[in-house]
C-alpha cells in the first residue's frame, strides 16, 4: 500500500525538483563573462564571479536602452564622455531591490554591438574605455543583461559599498526556508494517507 502511494508521489517530486531547480541559460551573457574571465586571467587577475543582483540590475538597465540605435556614443568606437547616461537609475535598482549605497562602487558598462556578436562584444569590454574596469583587481563579481543590441555589464566588489546585496536578502532566505518547511510537509502527509 505505501509502495503504491510512493510511486504515485515519486514522479510529483520528481517534476518539483527539475522545476524549481531549472537552470535559465543565457548565451551571450554566459560566452561573454567567460571571455571576460579568460581577458582577466591572461593579465594575472582573478576570474569574476556571476552575481546575480548584479545581472538582474544589468537585465533592467539593458531593457531600458533596447529601443535605442547603436551610435558612435554607444558601440566599440564610443567616444570618450558620450557614453549614455542610465535614465530611472533608481529605480531600476529597486527593481532588484538593491539601494544606491551598496551599488556605488560597481561599475554600470553598457554597450551597444549590432546583434550582439560575440567576438566584437568581447572587443567592446576589453579594447575600449571599459577595459580599464576589467583590468582593475577591486572587481570580483559581475551581472550581465542583453536586450535587443544592447548589453550590460554590471562589476561588483567584495566591499559592503559595492556588493549588489539586495536590501531584504535575509527575508528572502526565511522565505526560502519556509516554503522548503512546508513543502516537506505536504510532501510527508501524502506519503502518509
Amino acid at each position: 500500500m505505501a509502495f503504491s502511494r510512493l510511486r504515485l508521489l515519486l514522479p510529483f517530486l520528481l517534476c518539483s525538483i527539475l522545476f524549481i531547480s531549472h537552470p535559465v541559460i543565457c548565451d551571450e551573457e554566459d560566452t561573454l563573462l567567460s571571455g571576460i574571465n579568460s581577458y582577466r586571467q591572461s593579465l594575472n587577475l582573478n576570474t569574476l564571479m556571476k552575481n546575480d543582483n548584479a545581472e538582474c540590475f544589468a537585465e533592467e538597465v539593458a531593457d531600458q536602452f533596447k529601443s535605442q540605435p547603436c551610435t558612435n556614443s554607444t558601440g566599440s568606437n564610443t567616444v570618450p564622455g558620450t557614453e549614455p547616461q542610465i535614465p530611472k537609475y533608481e529605480s531600476l535598482l529597486a527593481k532588484c531591490h538593491l539601494n544606491i549605497s551598496n551599488t556605488k562602487d560597481g561599475s554600470v558598462m553598457p554597450a551597444c554591438v549590432p546583434n550582439l556578436d560575440p567576438s566584437l562584444v568581447l572587443t567592446n569590454f576589453t579594447q575600449t574605455l571599459y577595459s580599464g574596469n576589467l583590468n582593475d583587481t577591486k572587481y570580483t563579481g559581475a551581472g550581465i543583461g542583453s536586450d535587443g543590441n544592447w548589453i550590460v555589464v554590471v562589476l561588483t566588489t567584495n566591499t559592503s559599498e559595492g556588493s549588489f546585496e539586495t536590501y531584504n536578502a535575509a527575508s528572502l532566505t526565511t522565505k526560502i526556508g519556509h516554503i522548503s518547511h512546508l513543502l516537506f510537509l505536504l510532501m510527508a502527509s501524502l506519503f502518509l494517507l
